[in-house]
């Protein structure tokens, strides 16, 4: 089996890297991993970055399955930090216009993109394998900006309906969605989206939760092989 794992930092898959280093056989572009042959895909951030290396990936290569394995932050603020959810649907947060009252437009609303055209579904990106039992599941919002002011969190809440943010979520359904590419986004809490205050993230927790749950699931496909 054929495994891509993306994420937009290196620092976010170091505790993953370090295990394939050491129980991993390198065989040109893949890391082995028992028989499971494992690819990594460091995009850099952002929804640009993202869409043009899963693009150029996915024109040269295809994969039983693609991961994308990343930080966010959580719109309620009673998630525990460290929580790792399984990113069911995705939206463009901030696709659109500013009108002059300051509300936000999206392109769907402009009428610019249809909501129905392929890969969307209402304006949203979804999942087609749905929720997986090991995970709880979370709608994701993907953004240039993430939110730190409470006029502006405030605003986004009330238009969308989401759980999560986060800056390449979005592109990486959008990419697998377009190349028919079986797919998985793991998101990690770092931080609540709150009026901004790195004192209150964690993202040593984050990164270890997440990389836990990563290792946790490949481990189990692993044995399955």
């Amino acid at each position: 089996m054929k495994v891509l794992i993306v994420s937009a930092t290196p620092f976010e898959l170091a505790p993953l890297m370090k295990l394939l280093e050491s129980q991993g056989v390198p065989r040109e572009q893949s890391i082995f991993y028992g028989l499971l042959e494992i690819q990594t895909l460091i995009t850099g951030v952002g929804s640009t970055a993202t869409a043009f290396a899963l693009g150029h990936t996915f024109a040269k290569q295809k994969f039983d399955l693609a991961i994308q394995a990343g930080i966010g932050g959580a719109f309620d603020p009673e998630v525990r930090l460290g929580t790792v959810f399984n990113v069911v649907s995705e939206q463009f947060g901030d696709l659109g216009v500013e009108e002059a009252d300051g509300s936000f437009t999206d392109v769907f609303e402009l009428e610019l993109v249809q909501g129905a055209a392929p890969p969307f579904t209402e304006g949203k990106l979804l999942n087609p394998a749905g929720e997986a039992g090991f995970l709880p599941s979370a709608k994701g919002l993907t953004v240039n900006k993430v939110h730190g002011s409470g006029k502006s969190i405030a605003a986004i809440r009330k238009k969308y309906d989401a759980d999560i943010e986060s800056m390449e979520g979005a592109a990486f359904f959008y990419a697998c969605l377009l190349a028919s590419q079986p797919f998985l986004e793991l998101r990690s809490i770092s931080n609540h989206v709150e009026p901004r205050n790195r004192e209150n993230w964690d993202l040593p927790k984050a990164i270890d939760e997440l990389n836990k749950t990563l290792i946790e699931l490949l481990d189990t496909i692993k044995s399955q092989l």
